[in-house]
Formats: C-alpha cells, structure tokens, sequence
C-alpha cells in the first residue's frame, strides 16, 4: 500500500474543501426528530466517492474467500430468500465534528448526522450459513462498487466485521427503506446494515463479501475510522455508537442564526436519544445550566432512539437549552466534546440558544 497522506487538525474558518463535502452530503433537518421513522429524503447521508450508476437487474453479489460454496446471487435470488426488517438508529462516526477545536478537515457535521429507519432484507447470517464458512474464517470484509482517493490512496470502500459479529442475527444484507427499494445515496439496490454501530460499518453498493483468516487492512479500517488522541497514534476502532441526546428546537428559527424564538410561557419540549451500547435510562433536560428530569417515551425497538418530553416554562430574556442522555451500561454524555484528532464520537451535549419574548 501507497504512503498514506495525512490531514492535520485546523482552526478557523471552513475550508473551501469543507464547504464542498458539506454541499454534496445531507444533514438530518433537527424537526425531523418528530418522526419515529425519519422519511428516507431527510435521512442523513454521507457519500465517501461518487454514488455509483448501478443497474438492479444486472447487480451480484459475491459471497467468496475461505468458504465452502463461493455464491453469486441476483438481487432477485436475494429477495426470495428468508428476510426481516429491522428499525436502527444510525449516526456518522464523525457527527458533532464541526464543534470540537480544533477539528479535523472532513465533513463539518454539527450535530445532524443521525437518523432512523426500518431496513429491510436478508439476515448476512443466513447467506454466510449457505456459503459454508470455513474454520479458517475469522472476519467477513465487505466490498462497495464506490471507489475514490482518501489519504492518498486509491481504493474501493470497503469495512470488516468479526465473524461473531458478522453472524449477529440483527446484521442484514438490506434491499429496502422504510417500506421502499433503496434510493441511490442509500446504497440502491444492496447495503449492509449494522444494527448499533456508527453509520460507516454498513457499506453501501454492496457486491462483494469476502471471507479472511487476518485482520482486513484496508484504508477506512485500519488508518480512517479510529478514536486517536493524536496522529501518530494507531488508535482505537470506532464501533458501536455512544451515548446521545438531541431535541427539536422550539419556536421558530432566525433564518441566518438559526437562533431560536419562543414566547413567554410554557413551551413544550421533545427530542430523541439513543446508544449503541444498551437502553436508554435517563434523559436530562437543562435550562442555562439547571437539569430536570424529562419523561422518557418506550423505545420502538432494540436500535432504535426513544423518545423524551419535558416542559419549560419559559421567561423572557436570552436562554440556553440542552439535553443530556444516560444509557443502562452508565454511559452519560458528557458536557464538552471530548478530544479526539479525527473528530470522531463527539456525543457532547446539545445547545440551542433561545430568545423568549
């Protein structure tokens, strides 16, 4: 493998470079929060490359590597095997980016990189159940058609999972969103979806699973994707998502700010939270630095967010709102973003300014 070409932690202004991801690549609007299931046009997106012209009729995928029984099937063979559907909660490894100083030079999320959908398709664990896995076989790595330059190396994206992992009832080889074939940005027509992990371990343009008896080095594995303290640290992998809280914004919004406005009296105050790791036990919600608990909604399944409630009785003159979630494992978020040189797993509390009139 080529040198990889690292990016140093700027500050200041946006970069031309960040601006452009920032056109190309789609934030979740905060109002959308309101749906249980977030309509797949406001889903978040993030597009490593270009998305790639992919014929459904024409699509395979390759199940290969150290297996007894190498398969190529046929979105068609795929859709008539057994599926299921399953409702996660999906966030940007990199969600929250944009607020830590100083940050890394990649996509500015601030905090809208997170949604939820129904995904539909065929459990991975059945399709590597009739490849045969041999004994050999310790991690599964998955191929997209979506092919670029990152840390100057040429590449196909492409992300690994442990085989234990990778054989999780949950983990499924998706052909549907939200009741419907899936939009090209979304990985049209096949993806992986890993239930609980940060968005980049279900790869998108799905057409070739790979079985290996080592470690996968590929770039977004072994170099991106991992908590560093600093550069030359080979760092931790991001997996499952950390805990986290966000609200609808109340009122109504100044155009260029965005900031809040509300009039006096009682408003009344929703958002979601969610984890990776367990259930979601307690939300908090605060009002210029004084916390109350919120009433917490059931959530609608095992990776799915939850919804909270609180009310606030609002007095005139300028406010700051914020939410804070804790999970079953004692997981809190934390206040400040914590520090990490790629910008990854920033979980830290939101705040939302609000002027009362």
């Amino acid at each position: 493998m080529p040198a990889l070409v690292p990016r140093a932690p700027i500050v200041g202004r946006y970069t031309a470079q960040e601006l452009a991801l920032a056109a190309r690549n789609h934030a979740m609007p905060l109002e959308a929060l309101a749906w249980d299931v977030t309509p797949p046009g406001l889903h978040y997106t993030l597009v490593h490359f270009d998305i790639p012209r992919a014929d459904p009729c024409a699509w395979r995928l390759a199940v290969d590597g150290l297996v007894a029984q190498p398969l190529s099937l046929s979105l068609e063979a795929l859709q008539r095997l057994p599926s299921r559907t399953v409702r996660a909660t999906m966030e940007c490894a990199g969600n929250g980016r944009g607020h830590i100083v100083p940050r890394y030079p990649s996509m500015p999320w601030l905090k809208e990189g997170v949604s939820t959908a129904d995904w539909h398709g065929v459990p991975l664990a059945l399709l590597l159940d009739r490849a045969g896995l041999r004994p050999s076989a310790t991690e599964l790595v998955f191929w997209g058609a979506d092919r670029g330059v990152d840390r100057g190396v040429e590449h196909a994206f492409a992300r690994s999972l442990a085989r234990a992992h990778a054989e999780c009832e949950d983990v499924i080889v998706a052909w549907a969103m939200n009741g419907a074939p899936l939009a090209p940005q979304h990985g049209a027509p096949l993806r992986l979806v890993v239930p609980g992990w940060y968005g980049m371990a279900s790869v998108k343009w799905l057409e070739r699973i790979e079985a290996v008896d080592r470690p996968f080095d590929g770039v977004q594995q072994a170099h991106s994707y991992r908590f560093r303290r600093a550069p030359q640290e080979s760092g931790v992998p991001c997996t499952r998502i950390r805990v986290n809280s966000l609200m609808v914004p109340p009122g109504i919004p100044d155009f260029y700010t965005r900031r809040r406005i509300v009039s006096a009296g009682r408003v009344e105050i929703f958002g979601r939270a969610w984890s990776g790791s367990a259930p979601i036990v307690r939300v908090e919600f605060g009002v210029d630095g004084v916390w109350s608990e919120a009433a917490l909604e059931a959530a609608p399944g095992r990776y799915a967010w939850c919804g909270w409630r609180a009310t606030w009785e609002a007095t005139p003159g300028e406010h700051e709102l914020s939410c804070r979630a804790t999970d079953a494992s004692g997981a809190r978020q934390p206040l400040e973003p914590p520090w990490d040189e790629g910008g990854f797993g920033n979980h830290a509390v939101q705040r939302v300014a609000v002027s009362v009139r």
